[in-house]
């Protein structure tokens, strides 16, 4: 469905009446697209709290945005040109005392007003230090920085801090925070480890060509815009949904010429079955299937909260065990499941489905470590906020604007938005990404 408030907002009495009346003005955001595969303009990259010892130039020459990098306390100088930043990138990790935050505004202070519509800010930051309280004290003060600048900076421009200690490590997680893909993603703390990346080199167009992706719950809506996405970036992607979905499953794989596989996947045979179906192994698992039976748990039945449970978290720990356990994920692969900020932050009415994805988190975050350390495997999960489906779309009129409004961005967010995330975490580059739960919803305002 149409947002027709965010269609008003564009034109000039629209602008004109919201700003009168104090209400969101949302911007429409710069997506990816084959013809605008870029943002439009220049990097500007800033320091804070000394040299860090970062070599961050190479990376990011590779974001193909052009870089200027200004020494710390001339940003005010980067400011004045014609046209302003289309993104800014803030060393902070040098950043150890509270006298050092200063630079922190010194830096951003003269410039995020000059920062483009759609534009990007990300902060880097470094690991909590167990040792310096100190340093621990003022990086986490970086968290309540970013995130409240997220709230502020208006006019579809996201704020993201990047916490690592390898520049070349994060460069697919630069990449992509630094591009129209993730319009969606703003006020993330996005933790980068050890560099964990390909054997040899990734076409930059198409990353995952020679590899198989399977996608539960992908005849329809996320699901099959994630697999179109993976599909469009060189996958073999297998389609997976219920046998009820068979003719709409057979009908995405088609068009991305990909493989249809239909089968219950809360069955107990479910992994051993996909495991069956892919001799050869699987390069990236996407868990997306999901169901919703929403109702207040003083009117909600027994079955409710079973299928519920069911769908969303058991059988993804069974055919994820099952998968690992038979080694049918590949070393290099990626496992991607999705959450969402209900489990997060709660949502009334649906206990049972946040308890299921609050649940994912769990899984996520236990799993990780050991399936990298055993298996060669990463473990991410997305947490889509408000987005336009048709689910969303039969939601009541003022529950659904509630959900478009409230978030930094005061919109909904798209298919795709989701699916450029996932295939972010699936990127053959992302293996120093593992054990994190990313948010894609506009930087809500509902929980952290």
């Amino acid at each position: 469905m149409a947002d027709r408030y965010l269609s008003f907002t564009a034109t000039a009495p629209g602008r004109f009446l919201t700003a009168r009346l104090g209400l969101p003005q949302p911007a429409a955001l710069n997506r990816w697209t084959a013809e605008h595969p870029s943002l439009d303009g220049h990097l500007l990259h800033l320091t804070a709290g000394g040299p860090s010892g970062l070599d961050l130039a190479p990376v990011l020459a590779r974001t193909g945005l052009p870089t200027a990098t200004v020494a710390a306390g001339s940003a005010a100088g980067a400011a004045t040109g014609s046209t302003g930043p289309a993104a800014v990138v803030l060393d902070a990790t040098g950043v150890r005392d509270v006298d050092a935050l200063a630079e922190v505004h010194a830096a951003l202070h003269p410039v995020v007003r000059s920062v483009a519509a759609s534009g990007r800010v990300v902060v880097l930051g470094a690991p909590l230090d167990a040792r310096d309280h100190h340093q621990a004290a003022v990086q986490q003060a970086l968290e309540g920085f970013v995130r409240s600048l997220g709230k502020e900076i208006g006019r579809g421009r996201t704020v993201n801090l990047v916490r690592l200690t390898d520049a070349s490590a994060a460069e697919s997680t630069l990449c992509f925070l630094l591009s129209p893909r993730s319009a969606y993603v703003s006020g993330q703390v996005i933790e980068v480890g050890a560099a964990g990346g390909p054997d040899g080199p990734v076409d930059r167009d198409l990353p995952l060509a020679g590899r198989t992706a399977l996608v539960t719950g992908a005849a329809r809506g996320i699901g099959e815009a994630v697999a179109e996405t993976l599909a469009r970036y060189g996958a073999h992607v297998v389609v997976l949904d219920v046998p009820q979905a068979a003719q709409d499953a057979r009908r995405v794989a088609a068009r991305l010429g990909g493989s249809a596989l239909t089968l219950d996947i809360t069955a107990a045979d479910a992994g051993e079955r996909i495991a069956a179906e892919l001799p050869d192994g699987l390069d990236v698992l996407i868990h997306n299937a999901g169901i919703t039976r929403d109702r207040r748990l003083v009117n909600m039945p027994a079955e409710h909260w079973s299928s519920v449970l069911d769908v969303n978290l058991a059988s993804v720990l069974r055919t994820t065990d099952a998968l690992l356990a038979k080694g049918t994920l590949r070393t290099g692969g990626r496992i991607v499941a999705t959450a969402s900020i209900a489990g997060l932050a709660g949502n009334a009415g649906q206990t049972n489905y946040g308890a299921s994805k609050a649940g994912v988190a769990g899984l996520v975050r236990s799993l990780a470590p050991r399936a990298l350390a055993e298996h060669g495997v990463t473990v991410n999960a997305v947490a889509p906020g408000f987005i336009e489906t048709r689910m969303t779309a039969a939601v009541p009129l003022f529950i659904r604007e509630a959900g478009r409004r409230m978030n930094s961005l005061a919109q909904g967010g798209l298919p795709v938005d989701v699916a450029e995330t996932t295939a972010w975490l699936a990127h053959p580059a992302s293996g120093s990404v593992n054990g994190q739960v990313v948010r894609v919803c506009g930087q809500s305002l509902l929980g952290a």
